[in-house]
């Protein structure tokens, strides 16, 4: 029976109220881009998660075609070119 309330109790406080939530979702809201524009509205947790998901395939769509280019760039220089290794430190990272 202890070993039940213990559980109940970290339960109940490990629990993230609403109010936790919606400044997380406003923290979340201002590290989007446009951020500016709607900080005087008030935008659902939905659309700020939506919005949220989408820029970031946005970045990993951005970061996967800058490899692209960044290898392209690698295969057209001298392997042994100072630019080479500068391109070569920015693909391993």
């Amino acid at each position: 029976m202890s070993s039940r309330r213990s559980h109940s109790r970290h339960s109940n406080a490990s629990r993230i109220t609403e109010e936790q939530i919606d400044e997380l979702v406003s923290k979340l809201q201002m590290m989007l881009p446009d951020a500016p524009i709607r900080r005087n509205s008030r935008v659902s947790a939905k659309k700020v998660l939506q919005e949220t998901c989408s820029y970031i395939r946005s970045l990993h769509q951005e970061v996967d075609d800058l490899s692209e280019r960044l290898s392209e760039l690698l295969a057209s220089t001298e392997t042994d070119s100072a630019e080479a290794a500068i391109i070569r430190s920015l693909l391993m990272q």
